[in-house]
């Protein structure tokens, strides 16, 4: 029988967790045991009587940086040996992207790593395998709130927590382009009319319509999308 894939949570809040990953769709495929969820507290690794996990930076500088030997110590007692790919968010990561989240989402899970403050040492990073990862170009107070969005993204994915299958494959980002626009009941509203179409019952013209407004809002919005290779069609 095939493990539930899992998320181990390594982070200085870890009462952030599961937040928003225990409700909706996430929070219900977790109550069932679609996934499996483990978070663990860096600070219990801290140095001395105070549990320490950072100092300041080598060669000067504002902020505080975890240290090496405190992350280190916190990953190896509770995931020594484990293969799954080890995550580290950090806005100079590269850019997570919906490819890369089905390459986790299709794997055993994720040891994700939420850095606070400045950062983390640098030589833990290659010491432990970090891969580096970041959810857009801005920065956030720590890493948590990064790791959920990381998650919510791969959990949505695993069999048996979304409704429909179809309803993963057709969205933003799932094919290379955004999403075509979706209107519901009633038919007139302030004036503004469903586009007859989608009221015809032709489902081939449907299609048509939708590949071409997918186009349309891809060209608009994301012309660096539009023009990666194979999107000439567009």
């Amino acid at each position: 029988m095939t493990k539930p894939w899992r998320a181990s949570v390594f982070s200085l809040m870890p009462d952030m967790f599961p937040g928003p990953l225990g409700l909706s769709l996430s929070g219900d495929g977790l109550s069932r045991g679609l996934w499996l969820l483990d978070v663990h507290d860096i600070r219990d690794h801290g140095i001395g009587k105070h549990r320490n996990v950072d100092d300041s930076p080598a060669g000067g500088g504002p902020g505080m940086v975890i240290r090496a030997d405190v992350l280190a110590a916190a990953l190896d007692a509770n995931i020594a040996n484990d293969g799954r790919t080890r995550l580290l968010m950090s806005p100079r990561g590269k850019p997570l992207q919906q490819a890369r989240v089905r390459e986790l989402a299709r794997g055993e899970g994720a040891i994700i790593v939420c850095a606070r403050f400045e950062g983390v040492d640098e030589r833990v990073i290659a010491a432990r395998g970090l891969e580096e990862v970041s959810i857009g170009d801005y920065v956030l107070s720590g890493g948590e709130i990064a790791a959920m969005v990381l998650i919510d993204a791969c959990v949505r994915l695993i069999p048996g927590v979304m409704g429909k299958e179809a309803s993963g494959t057709e969205e933003s980002h799932e094919n290379g382009l955004l999403e075509y626009p979706h209107y519901t009941r009633p038919r007139e509203w302030e004036g503004l009319s469903i586009p007859d179409v989608l009221l015809s019952g032709d489902h081939a013209k449907i299609a048509r319509w939708r590949r071409e407004e997918a186009g349309r809002i891809t060209r608009e919005r994301r012309p660096d999308m539009a023009d990666k290779p194979g999107k000439n069609a567009l």
